[in-house]
């Protein structure tokens, strides 16, 4: 069976769910996926406020119940010595990229689910390995660049029937969403809120099983993007995942830094 691994940006997906209007179920996310393919694993990433708010400490509980791999990282403050503002900064793209490459052998395809451009050579390299790479996102966040690298990008507002979250109104008990606090959700300028407004639940559900064969999410024609043929906290430099990642491929120890 195809094995598929799925990387979510958390601070993209804030911004989209602004964009969109409506909030993303992530648990409908996993069991999308999983009705086409084995997940080997599926990560997210996103910034924290210390202390952690405890909205967002229990949407993070509720992912990993799902079947998520949290990768995390403290916000950091810096003072502008010139104007005297205060900064507020944190960015996970290397640590999502050094998951993609160093998990890839484990997985067949990967989806990332972002808009952000910064992510082209990566999914080009992993394609030149043989990866099959696809993209999530929305219209109006989608690079060129990233979509044009991509085998395939399919859009949020056109899968909204299968992702969607209920509102807090028609939701129940264990579905209201709850604040989910002042965490900078892993943009450059972390002074914006968390990671997804009205995360989680508090209390982290089961870990599904992968969905297959008659369960699996009826699939509807999508206008997609087709290319033609051609990492728990972060501490101390380590990644503190649910697998150990293995060492970069020689190719990537050897190259040239990348010119930005």
């Amino acid at each position: 069976m195809e094995r598929i691994a799925i990387f979510i940006d958390g601070a993209n997906m804030f911004y989209a769910q602004r964009k969109m209007g409506w909030h993303i179920d992530y648990r409908k996310v996993y069991e999308f996926y999983a009705s086409q393919a084995q997940v080997y694993n599926a990560f997210y990433y996103t910034s924290v406020t210390n202390p952690m708010d405890p909205g967002m400490e229990g949407f993070l509980r509720a992912l990993t119940g799902m079947g998520y791999t949290v990768r995390r990282k403290v916000v950091k403050e810096i003072v502008d010595q010139e104007t005297g503002q205060t900064i507020r900064k944190a960015n996970l793209d290397i640590e999502i990229v050094i998951d993609m490459l160093t998990t890839a052998d484990l997985y067949d395809r990967a989806v990332l689910i972002s808009g952000d451009g910064d992510f082209e050579r990566a999914v080009e390299y992993l394609r030149g390995r043989g990866k099959r790479i696809e993209g999530l996102g929305v219209h109006a966040m989608a690079a060129y660049d990233l979509v044009n690298a991509m085998d395939r990008y399919l859009y949020l507002e056109d899968l909204r029937d299968l992702v969607e979250k209920p509102s807090p109104a028609s939701a129940g008990p264990e579905e209201a969403p709850t604040a989910a606090g002042a965490a900078g959700g892993g943009t450059d300028d972390a002074s914006a809120p968390g990671s997804l407004p009205g995360g989680g639940t508090a209390a982290a559900p089961a870990r599904p099983r992968p969905v297959t064969g008659s369960a699996a999410v009826p699939r509807s024609p999508l206008p997609i993007r087709t290319n033609r043929p051609r990492i728990i906290p972060t501490q101390g430099g380590s990644l503190l995942g649910r697998h150990e990642p293995p060492p970069l491929p020689p190719q990537m120890l050897s190259a040239p830094p990348a010119q930005r």
